[in-house]
């Protein structure tokens, strides 16, 4: 998909940026009169990017109006003369991704293009491909996520209560969300409650439900999260901030497996399965009498601990491509980060863990759409000092392909086949690109800052074997 159309009413005009379009590797460039347009997007998902001329001023708001209903993904650029940019109509600027000035500059059109290129693969992929209960913060290769997810595969199979452990932010209701959704118990509902959100006074007829007239205010029969979870999973959240009444309450219900409702004699059964989670050390709230111990050892029959984010560094990026694809499945818009941009993440200590993660994706999607952001378009807590980064951070880094102009390699006196030590420069590069993407052609090609049918086009020549391609 590296083919563009200019629509132009005076193609001399244009020469300037068919050369440029050549020489960025785009394989077909064509100019249209804005009349016959339609005869060349036949199929338009051939064309990485329109780009307009703003000559055509009086007909732009048809144009860019019959173009997006034509096809709503394809990325519409407009290329000016005029010093005011925006001195085209608001429903023009809101069809327009991006617009250009002449003279045009290389490196800005080329950023354009790539700008157009993550337009139109937000656009392209699937909408409601992911489902919620997915693992969007299990995503990763590090040691403590395969933990975590080979012990949500040995408890899902059984009815064992469960523990989430670790900080705020790290996943615990995607874990119990999880355990639910590969459980037997799937097709029943999964009930959240946050133990520590609601008042102490509340909590109990929250959990166990109240009759009309229990107290002031019960003006009707409720049910509560037990009875709505019957035959699910009934998630505690924070269960650490209970209060001791009511952790005894509940140590009942875990004993009995049944309960009442507030103001009511009623003895009602109950089949749930219970996972609780706290980002509190149980074990020192029980030395300091704030937890009672044989609650914990109720719920501690299957501990799970979340590893924080700043453990897990070379997750993040697949934490990244994951939460951004989630923004594009979710028809919010899209991003791509430069290599630079995913290392400086990879320095910072993420309190927020992936909670923090996710807030600044959808930042920087709201900022930059569908742009390609660098460490500069971070937030300033993220501009790191070098000499601020620990040894631990630089050995967990992604590795990053840097050109020192004081260690550049010299040329041996014997003189070198440049042609040859190129072709194995970019074979290598391409090899490792494509191993870095695990054989997926499109995010290596991404990696390479090139077309995807441009990367395909060097894999056939040089013969490198593509593997686990994915459209």
């Amino acid at each position: 998909m590296n083919s563009v159309l200019v629509i132009n009413s005076e193609h001399d005009e244009f020469s300037e940026l068919k050369t440029l379009l050549e020489f960025i590797e785009c394989e077909t460039v064509i100019f249209s009169e804005e009349d016959n347009w339609k005869t060349h997007l036949a199929k338009s998902e051939e064309f990485a990017a329109v780009l307009i001329a703003d000559s055509l001023s009086e007909k732009l708001v048809a144009l860019t109006r019959e173009l997006k209903a034509h096809d709503e993904g394809l990325p519409l650029i407009l290329i000016s003369r005029e010093k005011n940019i925006y001195s085209a109509s608001p429903e023009v600027m809101g069809h327009i991704l991006k617009v250009l000035t002449f003279p045009l500059k290389y490196q800005k059109l080329n950023d354009t293009l790539q700008q157009a290129l993550v337009f139109r693969q937000s656009h392209d992929r699937p909408k409601g491909a992911y489902s919620p209960e997915l693992f969007r913060s299990l995503v990763g290769n590090s040691r403590g996520v395969k933990t975590v997810r080979k012990q949500i595969e040995q408890v899902s199979a059984s009815n064992a209560t469960a523990l989430i452990l670790g900080e705020s932010g790290t996943g615990k209701e995607v874990v119990a969300r999880n355990i639910h959704y590969n459980s037997e118990r799937r097709d029943k509902a999964f009930v959240p409650i946050n133990c520590g959100a609601i008042p102490a006074d509340l909590l109990e007829s929250e959990l166990f439900g109240h009759e009309k007239g229990a107290f002031t205010g019960a003006i009707s029969t409720r049910h509560g999260r037990f009875e709505m979870a019957e035959g699910g999973t009934l998630f505690l959240d924070e269960i650490g901030d209970m209060t001791m009444h009511m952790q005894v309450k509940l140590l009942r219900v875990l004993q009995e497996r049944n309960f009442s409702r507030v103001g009511s004699n009623k003895i009602m059964t109950t089949d749930v399965r219970i996972i609780a989670a706290t980002h509190r050390n149980l074990e020192k709230a029980i030395e300091d009498g704030k937890f009672r111990e044989d609650l914990f050892y109720r719920l501690n029959v299957f501990p799970i601990e979340m590893p924080p984010l700043r453990d897990r560094i070379e997750d993040i990026s697949l934490l990244v491509n994951e939460l951004l694809t989630r923004l594009e499945c979710a028809n919010r818009g899209s991003i791509r980060l430069t290599q630079a941009a995913i290392s400086a993440l990879c320095q910072y200590h993420w309190p927020g863990n992936v909670r923090e993660l996710a807030n600044l994706m959808e930042r920087l999607v709201i900022m930059y759409p569908f742009g390609v952001v660098d460490i500069h378009d971070l937030p300033d807590k993220f501009q790191t000092d070098p000499v601020e980064i620990s040894d631990n951070s630089v050995s967990s880094m992604p590795e990053i392909i840097a050109f020192d102009p004081f260690d550049m390699p010299r040329l041996p006196r014997e003189g070198i086949d440049l042609k040859q030590h190129l072709t194995d420069l970019e074979c290598n590069l391409i090899k490792q690109a494509m191993e870095d993407a695990g054989g997926v052609v499109a995010h290596a090609a991404n990696r390479l800052k090139l077309r995807r049918t441009t990367l395909v086009e060097k894999l056939r020549k040089y013969g490198l074997q593509r593997t686990n391609e994915v459209s």
